[in-house]
């Protein structure tokens, strides 16, 4: 009999997999029974869900994120994956397919997603470590640089 190859059922990869999928399944359901808030670890944090679509699979997907209202229908989310050597798998969905819906509070919009680069990515990175200090240990855990995203409403 031989072992099963990453990703398949059984292993510790298909496992944390599992368990990901599982969370972001509960934050989901908790964040539309709250009008947009969820409690636990994550009370008091602002979060918004991602309509996003798979880069290859064209699979329709829903993403819960933690994020930081910058006002008029702006919305920065960071794409750290925990300080992961690799970004998430919304980071390339977004790349791909940077008009998306996100779903805020009651609301749900369509926004345009631009990854910040050079002098604008910098002045709002200090500021996102500065309310989100676990960004730095993110940061400190891998050699990529963290990925930020401005959403911006379309509507």
């Amino acid at each position: 009999m031989r072992a099963p190859a990453a990703g398949e059922p059984g292993t510790m990869a298909n496992s944390a997999a599992e368990e990901s999928k599982d969370f972001n399944r509960r934050i989901i359901e908790e964040f539309r029974a709250n009008q947009g808030r969820v409690g636990g670890p994550l009370t008091g944090t602002p979060i918004l869900l991602l309509h996003h679509v798979g880069a290859k699979s064209r699979i329709q997907r829903v993403t819960p994120l933690a994020c930081s209202h910058q006002g008029d229908g702006h919305y920065v989310v960071v794409a750290s994956n925990a300080g992961s050597p690799t970004h998430p798998a919304w980071y390339y969905n977004l790349k791909a397919h940077p008009t998306v819906e996100v779903e805020v509070g009651t609301e749900t919009f369509t926004v345009r997603a631009e990854e910040l680069d050079g002098a604008a990515r910098d002045a709002l990175w200090s500021k996102l470590v500065a309310a989100s200090p676990s960004l730095t240990s993110y940061q400190a855990k891998t050699d990529r640089q963290i990925p930020i995203f401005m959403l911006t409403s379309a509507d």
